[in-house]
């Protein structure tokens, strides 16, 4: 080929009369390849082919052959059958080319079927976590025997991911059926992904509260669940089975009663678990008396603690306050509040004077707060108080303290108990319902008031300034319905309530004219994006009387679960039916209610995207 080429090209070369022209594409090509060492060379009258004249003569001396030969030393000979010898070291080069290539594909398939393995595993023996998304259930528990207490919580007892519900009911007819006693009451535990029963313990008594946490802080928590009698019953059941652990023994109340749910503390017995604290009225109902509790046994710490107070009015508390600074109190009183140390209460309960590290703190601003005939209590507030909950102060690790009263709402500041704000009003039973309605990222409130027969008043009031900043009336023939709220990622709060059928609009915010039978109530829902809007979530017969939202952390959903006592028919007690509804789910199927004109007007279009957007997150509202 290079022959060819530099014929064509008419490159100047040697000729000789042996060999023909001289080519120096040839020629350099002969050079720098071991394959072409041996020269191809065509003569006119009988070339020398291969290096070897026809007749087995050698070329001559002057040959381009021959000094192309000279030129470098042969690498190769050539066989008698005309075919060039491989070197030893390229065979052996080869070999173990071939061989590195096959370990190399081996390695390569192999890794391949594991990896096929490890997605099979991964894929149908691990479980995947449950999508809670459309997880609407309803469970009937069947008819109620009675019972005024509607106890309920949730929390994650079989390690799901998803809370479960914890209600406790008397079922009918407890009397003994055919020679079976049935128990007073039960405690039961659903799950929170379909509504079946987890499991079921039976109760002494009537339920008055129910409150499942972690005790033992760190790896090893588990979830246990308190529940107080409305007698003397206090018992820890592990979450996860439903058996007891441990039940406080009623001969240590004497002839006290429970007055209230037990409260935790702080670890006052240095025994790696957190305690508790229940309150026990005594032979006269001004007789209080405190008895510590260890949470890891449920023995008595110390013998109780009797106090005398003077009060008129509802039983408020108890309540555990910790400062920011880390100073442990409990509140309590009888339409007033009042605090005391849990140091001092420790130091009568066990009879010396050293202390645990926890309960060394004092807080000053606190302590200026004695009174001086009565040095053991602190005098917080004193003015026909009807509620007293805890809210989360901006900027701090403390709580300030919301105090429902006859004549309306005080906010007072938990570092120094003096007042933040206060709001007149007439008549607010309900407790109010803390979320971020505003944009200042301070806590705000929700409020049910009675407005006439027939009528509540809905309002949003600023925690902020104490202003209203939101209000409707709204026809609700239920006494007492609960309101609740969850939290949104971009720290806004949606507000669930419940009211009865609304119209599309109104005029007149103050009058509001109601849809259907006043025995059906609808869930509603505000967001403070959307004032003016209101969207219907669900309905339901009966008497809801409580409720809960969870959250689904992994979907960053939110679930309401209620707890309803359904109309009960003559000579048959109401049913009892706990329904749970996710709330992104219900966010899209609920129905728009427009409570006055815009400028623009909201189209359903712009709501729903906006909804579909939402994402919740866990309550930051208390500490």
């Amino acid at each position: 080929m290079a022959t060819v080429l530099s014929r064509a090209l008419k490159l100047p070369g040697k000729k000789s009369p042996d060999l023909g022209e001289y080519d120096p594409l040839t020629q350099a090509d002969s050079d720098e390849s071991e394959d072409d060492l041996v020269l191809n060379l065509q003569q006119k009258n009988g070339g020398v082919k291969n290096g070897k004249s026809p007749l087995g003569e050698a070329p001559e001396p002057d040959s381009d052959a021959e000094v192309a030969g000279a030129g470098k030393p042969r690498l190769s000979e050539v066989t008698p059958e005309g075919y060039p010898l491989e070197p030893l070291g390229a065979l052996e080069q080869k070999a173990a080319s071939s061989v590195v290539s096959y370990v190399r594909t081996s390695v390569f398939l192999l890794m391949l079927v594991v990896s096929m393995v490890l997605v099979l595993v991964c894929a149908f023996l691990i479980p995947c976590p449950p999508r809670d998304l459309h997880s609407t259930w309803s469970r009937h528990l069947g008819p109620q025997g009675g019972g005024d207490l509607s106890p309920l919580d949730l929390a994650d007892v079989n390690g799901d991911g998803l809370r479960d519900v914890l209600l406790s009911f008397v079922p009918s007819g407890n009397g003994s059926a055919a020679g079976v006693s049935r128990p007073p009451a039960v405690l039961v535990c659903l799950s929170g992904m379909n509504g079946s029963t987890l499991w079921s313990s039976p109760l002494p008594e009537e339920a008055r509260d129910i409150t499942c946490l972690d005790l033992t802080p760190g790896d090893m928590a588990k979830t246990v669940c308190l529940v107080t009698g409305t007698h003397k019953m206090l018992s820890a059941f592990n979450g996860t089975s439903g058996k007891a652990m441990w039940t406080l023994n009623p001969n240590y109340l004497s002839n006290g009663t429970l007055a209230a749910p037990a409260v935790v503390l702080p670890d006052v017995d240095e025994d790696g678990v957190r305690d508790l604290a229940v309150l026990a009225f005594g032979e006269l109902q001004q007789d209080l008396c405190f008895l510590l509790v260890s949470g890891r046994t449920g023995s008595p710490v110390g013998r109780p603690v009797k106090y005398n107070i003077v009060g008129v009015g509802n039983l408020i508390g108890p309540q555990v306050y910790i400062t920011a600074s880390g100073a442990a109190y409990i509140l309590f009183g009888f339409g007033n509040i009042q605090a005391v140390a849990l140091r001092d209460i420790f130091i009568q309960a066990q009879n010396r004077d050293n202390l645990p590290p926890s309960l060394q703190i004092e807080e000053p601003e606190w302590e200026k707060q004695r009174s001086v005939n009565l040095s053991e209590l602190i005098d917080v507030y004193s003015d026909g108080v009807e509620l007293l909950q805890m809210v989360k102060a901006p900027d701090s690790n403390s709580s300030n303290l919301l105090i429902t009263t006859r004549q309306g709402l005080v906010l007072l500041r938990g570092q120094n108990l003096t007042p933040s704000w206060v709001l007149g009003l007439q008549g607010p039973h309900s407790q109010p319902t803390p979320g971020y309605f505003t944009d200042d990222e301070t806590i705000d409130f929700l409020l049910q008031i009675p407005n006439g027969v027939g009528m509540k008043k809905v309002m949003v009031v600023d925690g902020d300034s104490g202003l209203v900043t939101w209000s409707y009336s709204i026809p609700c023939h239920m006494k007492e319905t609960p309101a609740t709220s969850a939290a949104t990622v971009e720290q806004k709060s949606v507000f669930l309530f419940w009211a009865e059928g609304l119209s599309a609009a109104s005029p007149n915010p103050d009058v509001v004219l109601g849809t259907g039978p006043p025995s059906l109530h609808h869930l509603y829902l505000l967001h403070p994006t959307f004032p003016s809007i209101l969207l219907d979530l669900a309905n339901a017969t009966g008497t809801v009387t409580a409720s809960e939202v969870g959250i689904n952390d992994l979907w960053k959903d939110a679930f309401y679960v209620t707890r309803t006592t359904g109309p009960s028919s003559e000579g048959h007690p109401a049913p009892l039916v706990v329904s749970k509804l996710s709330l992104r789910w219900a966010l899209m199927e609920g129905q728009m209610v427009q409570l006055e004109e815009t400028t623009p007007k909201i189209g359903r279009g712009e709501l729903r995207r906006f909804l579909s957007r939402i994402k919740f997150v866990d309550s930051p509202y208390q500490i």
